[in-house]
Formats: structure tokens, sequence, C-alpha cells
């Protein structure tokens, strides 16, 4: 279960209720790498604690991949459409 969340320009930080935390490439999560620092900031837990959403980015994470080492599974055309998305609306 996730206890805390954060996000730096390089890296996503998750603090575990077990005791441990995850450090885990920013690079890994197209989305929170091209969000702004308020879009990075406005998370929510879903799931009793099991995963994060980021509203505004339209990103959810899981414990379970981040614990499996997994990144994102969107592909480069979506990744591409939400940018085209995010500067026609910005």
């Amino acid at each position: 279960m996730v206890r805390q969340v954060g996000v730096s320009d390089d890296t996503l930080t998750v603090d575990l209720a077990d005791g441990r935390t995850l450090s885990i490439p920013l690079a890994w999560y197209p989305r929170l790498a091209h969000g702004s620092t308020a879009e990075r900031e406005n998370w929510d837990l879903i799931g009793r604690g099991e995963g994060i959403r980021w509203p505004d980015l339209d990103e959810d994470i899981s414990v379970e991949c981040l614990l499996a080492g997994r990144g994102s599974a969107e592909s480069q055309q979506s990744l591409e459409s939400w940018l085209r998305g995010r500067k026609q609306a910005g």
C-alpha cells in the first residue's frame, strides 16, 4: 500500500506501508515526464492504496507494476496523440 508519492524532474519516489521506498526513473512514465510540477503533485491513491492516479495527466500506476519493474505500456502513437492534445489545449 502506498503511503507517499514524490515526483522530481527525473525520479518517481513511492513510499510503501511496509517501509520500502521505490525510486523509479521518470523516463519510464512519459506522461509524468512531460507533466508540470503542479500536475505531478496532483495525485490520488486508488484501489485502497494499491495504485496512484494523476488525473491531470490521465496516468494510473499500480504498485504491482512498480514492484515488477514495468514502465508505461503506452504506445508511442498514443503518447504522441496525447502530447498533441496538450499542445492544442495549452
